[in-house]
């Protein structure tokens, strides 16, 4: 599970800001990028894959939100992921690949609500941009931005993060008259195994981590299934514990768990190196 430290001379490695720290990183989509960035500041990396993202089972649900929005029949998006998005398009493009240009001018006419950077960057990608982008990356701050808005009768899509039903933002909608349909186009699974899990686990309770570093919530989760609460969060009070944003942030804390590294804003991997790199360097 350790990560190869990054090739370089012996001095050079001794004068980076991490030299002789101990990073434990969570991420799986991008494991090896956030990997490289640490490593290149002198940092060890034990690469723990907590999580991994998958399609969604059964596709027919997706396709049946996919050609309804293609159909026009959604007037507001509400965009909860980048990876939602960009899951969404892969089903299309698997499955039903001849209704891609409908389902693209119907994102286009729609109102696009963003919770964050990231599904930003997903429509960015497709020569779009958020209408309505949330005060803070949250649910509560979606919540917050629409409040303002009026959403009567209004045909409202919810990509969902993972399979979570998110229901306070649905009891909102639903309260302000929207008609809500949601999509859960993808999963959240175990990555790491159980052993892998409780092996770093001892290493934190053991001192010998400087820091981990979360950047989604499911990994958080995972990460608690392992093993009691207690052992946990004792794990965790061993070492220092970096967030990417307010969201992991957020489930961490609903744990008991203290943060002591987020990026200010830009929740991403550069982001989140910079703070990891302050607190330790």
């Amino acid at each position: 599970m350790l990560g190869a430290v990054l090739q370089q001379p012996l001095g050079r490695r001794l004068t980076e800001p991490l030299a002789n720290r101990v990073i434990a990183i969570a991420e799986t989509r991008e494991l090896d990028v956030f990997a490289a960035l640490l490593e290149r500041r002198g940092a060890t990396v034990l690469r723990y894959p907590l999580v991994q993202i998958i399609d969604a089972p059964d596709p027919l649900p997706v396709l049946s939100w996919i050609r309804n929005a293609a159909a026009g029949e959604l007037d507001d998006l509400i965009l909860l992921t980048g990876e939602g998005l960009r899951r969404v398009l892969k089903c299309l493009d698997r499955y039903e690949p001849a209704l891609r240009p409908a389902f693209l001018a119907a994102l286009a006419r729609m109102r696009r609500i963003t919770r964050g950077p990231k599904p930003a960057r997903a429509l960015r990608e497709l020569g779009l941009t958020a209408d309505l982008p949330a005060s803070t990356p949250t649910t509560a701050g979606v919540i917050e931005t629409l409040r303002t808005v009026d959403l009567k009768a209004h045909r409202v899509g919810v990509q969902l993060y993972g399979d979570e039903p998110n229901q306070p933002l649905i009891d909102f909608l639903s309260a302000a008259g929207a008609q809500v349909r949601v999509v859960a186009p993808y999963r959240y699974a175990d990555g790491a195994s159980d052993s892998a899990v409780s092996e770093l686990l001892g290493r934190m309770a053991a001192g010998t981590v400087d820091a981990i570093a979360f950047t989604s919530k499911g990994q958080v989760e995972r990460l608690f299934r392992a093993g009691s609460p207690d052992v946990v969060r004792a794990a965790l009070a061993a070492t220092r514990v970096a967030a990417v944003g307010p969201v992991v942030a957020g489930a961490l804390a609903s744990h008991g768990v203290i943060v002591t590294a987020m990026p200010d804003d830009s929740w991403f991997m550069k982001p989140l190196t910079a703070a990891l790199t302050e607190v330790l360097g």
